[in-house]
């Protein structure tokens, strides 16, 4: 079953603007690249894929996503995760391909045996959907389906229990498993305090964000130490 998988990516400028009470934009824009890479680092190891394609208005994205089996498709609206995937979708549709897998690119812990451990789920011939949920079992961190038009995603708050009703509406065989490489995704503080647990738990995976965070240390150490102490009294 000839399968592609979808990573829409923002701009890197734009993303991650529920983190900025926390890190200011150079170090947001830091951070999306090198959760980015990471995602797309491991989907390149995933055996299962026969494509990748990244839906971003960003032109920074085509050079980082340079390579075999990496096709860049440009979305200058920006409207949403759900409307980039459908951009994703019609490219996967024009290419013949059976089967899409998406991704968001803040999943930068993603495991590709893992990954391909889910697609060998979806060998049925019948149309399907597969929901992945994210560690707050609230959210949906990935979404395969088969044929790729067989389903229109709908992203957001809420959207794991949404894609549920959505696929049993349409008649469709549908199931959520969980794939722990995919749990942790990155919106807020408490996600990034999250993936940085998780990645002290982990070694050898995700070395473009470990960097990243590292330097982010970095830096509050260097600021904080910056400050006059405090006098006390």
């Amino acid at each position: 079953m000839r399968t592609a998988a979808i990573l829409p990516i923002k701009s890197f400028g734009a993303a991650k603007q529920r983190l900025s009470p926390l890190l200011g934009g150079g170090s947001r824009q830091a951070l999306a690249q090198a959760m980015f890479s990471d995602v797309l680092g491991s989907l390149r190891k995933v055996e299962g894929l026969d494509a990748i394609i990244v839906v971003s208005a960003n032109p920074g994205v085509e050079a980082a996503a340079r390579g075999d089996g990496v096709t860049v498709i440009t979305d200058p609206s920006e409207s949403g995760q759900s409307d980039a995937t459908k951009v994703g979708i019609r490219h996967a549709l024009a290419g013949a391909y059976e089967r899409v897998l998406l991704v968001p690119g803040d999943t930068p812990l993603l495991c590709p045996k893992e990954v391909d451990a889910l697609l060998a789920l979806g060998q049925a011939d019948e149309p399907q959907v597969v929901i992945v949920p994210d560690r707050r079992g609230s959210g949906t961190n990935a979404l395969m389906i088969s044929p790729p038009d067989a389903f229109q995603p709908s992203f957001g708050p809420d959207s794991l229990d949404r894609h549920v009703a959505l696929a049993r509406e349409a008649g469709l065989k549908h199931s959520v498993e969980n794939v722990p490489s995919l749990s942790h995704d990155v919106d807020t503080p408490d996600d990034l305090s999250a993936l940085a647990d998780a990645l002290g738990e982990r070694r050898a995976v995700a070395p473009m964000t470990r960097g990243a965070l590292r330097q982010l240390d970095r830096l509050r150490a260097s600021r904080f130490s910056a400050e006059p102490e405090a006098i006390e009294v």
